[in-house]
Formats: C-alpha cells, structure tokens, sequence
C-alpha cells in the first residue's frame, strides 16, 4: 500500500472539506479550491479526509498518494497558505511592485513588468547591501509555484558566479572558471 496515501488528514478546525461525485472541495479562512479525482474513493470520517483505492492496478497505485497528497496541500492552503521567496543576485538587479504588476530589472535592455494573478499576493524586499527578494505567498500551491518558477525562468541562476533569480536557501552547483 502506498505510505504516503494510507495516512489519513487531518481537518483543522475552521475548514470545510466536501465530496460531491468526483470532485473534493475545501474552504477555509484564505480561499476555496478545488480537485477533480478518479480511480481512488475520498471519504469523510469522524474530522479526517481517508482517500482509499479498490485495488492493486498500477494506475491506481500512483493515483492513491497523489490525490492524498494534492488534498493536504488544499487543507494546509485554505487554512495557512504557502510562501515562496526568490532572491535576485547580480549587480544592478532590482525589483519592485505596484499592487499586483511586479517590476523586474534583470540586466536586459528593458525591464520586465509581470501582472501576477489575483490569488498570489506580492511583496518586495530591498535593504541596502543585500540583495532584492520578493516574496510570493498564497492558499494554492500549484499557482504559486507556477508563478515563481516564471519568474525564475526569466533569467535562471548560472554557474559560475551565480548570478540570475534563485530560491532563498536554494543551493547552486558552482563551477570552477578557466584555469590559467
């Protein structure tokens, strides 16, 4: 049996969790959301989401930790939500935002202006000797990781002096320059 699917969630109080056909529905304080699910059953016991499959087949197999998995990331969402910070280094690296539009100078002839979603909320960071962060934080994971990877993509950390959008705490695999 999956290790991971066979645990059961746990519901924290001020959360709703519904079943209705083939979707879970979740609503907390921050949001809702939503999940489509198949091949696995999702019940509701005694203040604990049990997500469970029928049999052994291979597809139900990956399915069952997955759906478990997706359903806890939607609890602990509606209920704490998630954050990310990327932290831009290189010299002349800048970033700003304006409610929702992030403001990104990266070293390219112009800068570039991100209108982030609704649901993920903006903020950046500038302190005088270190380097820009922006912090990105939400009740949907899947979003929010889509959102800093983007911003990751536009110019991604490279190898020798470490330069580019990167995670805060990400570790780089540096490499050695020429050798003289």
């Amino acid at each position: 049996m999956s290790r991971i699917g066979k645990n059961p969630i746990a519901i924290p109080a001020g959360v709703t969790v519904e079943v209705k056909e083939a979707v879970v529905t979740v609503k907390g304080k921050l949001g809702e959301l939503t999940q489509e699910f198949s091949d696995v059953t999702v019940k509701i016991e005694d203040n604990q989401v049990i997500v469970e499959r029928s049999s052994d087949h291979k597809d139900e197999r990956a399915k069952h930790g997955l759906y478990r998995s997706l359903i806890n990331n939607m609890i602990v969402g509606v209920s704490e939500g998630f954050t990310k910070e990327l932290e831009l280094v290189g010299v002349g690296y800048r970033a700003s935002n304006q409610g929702q539009k992030l403001d990104l100078a990266l070293g390219f002839s112009h800068n570039i202006v991100l209108e982030v979603v609704k649901e993920v909320t903006v903020e950046t960071v500038s302190e005088k000797g270190k380097n820009p962060i922006v912090k990105l934080s939400s009740f949907d994971k899947q979003l929010l990781g889509q959102v800093a990877a983007k911003i990751r993509g536009f110019r991604k950390p490279e190898p020798y002096k470490g330069k580019g959008v990167k995670f805060v705490g990400e570790e780089l695999r540096r490499k050695a320059g020429k050798s003289a």
